[in-house]
């Protein structure tokens, strides 16, 4: 289900933002990011998104030698992932170059299904067991992709590929996080 107050959350903020630069005449930006991968995630079953849970549930599964792992939902989902550094080169070309009260969508412009990116984790993480999926459990929204069109505009590009950005937070969970 759709988190209502998330949701009006940044819509509030988003319009507090445009508030204040008609106000103050100050360049004000509303920054909307996809979702977010990398170092320091949040890697908690109970509370994490969808590739941390992934990259946890895909290594927690490779270390007790479990012959699968269940996902939630189809897999037939298709969601946009950006790493954090790719958020925090688009930011710092938005404050140079972006002058305008209008939201401006952050991501890659790519998305992946739910399935794919299972498959991606497990390779990564050396999992080789199966992948069962628990179809009792919801898919949520069938895509999520930004227009990033108005970004690219100003030239940025994310340089981080995916697979490259999840090894890398791969290696951080096993340094930082893992038993």
């Amino acid at each position: 289900p759709t988190n209502e107050a998330y949701a009006i959350a940044k819509i509030a903020g988003i319009k507090l933002c445009q508030a204040f630069s008609r106000e103050y005449g100050a360049n004000f930006i509303s920054a909307m990011p996809t979702n977010l991968y990398g170092p320091n995630d949040n890697f908690d079953l109970e509370t994490s998104h969808v590739l941390a849970a992934l990259l946890r549930k895909a290594h927690e599964a490779k270390t007790r030698r479990d012959p699968k792992l269940i996902v939630w939902g189809t897999g037939k989902p298709r969601r946009e992932f950006l790493h954090v550094d790719d958020l925090a080169s688009a930011c710092l070309l938005l404050l140079e170059k972006y002058d305008s009260p209008e939201l401006i969508n952050v991501g890659c412009g790519e998305d992946i299904s739910i399935r794919e990116l299972a498959e991606l984790i497990c390779d990564l993480v050396g999992f080789d067991g199966e992948l069962a999926w628990d179809t009792t459990k919801p898919d949520g929204t069938p895509r999520k992709l930004l227009d990033v069109a108005k970004l690219c505009g100003l030239g940025w590009r994310p340089i981080i590929p995916l697979r490259e950005g999840i090894a890398q937070t791969y290696e951080w969970f096993l340094a930082n996080f893992a038993q």
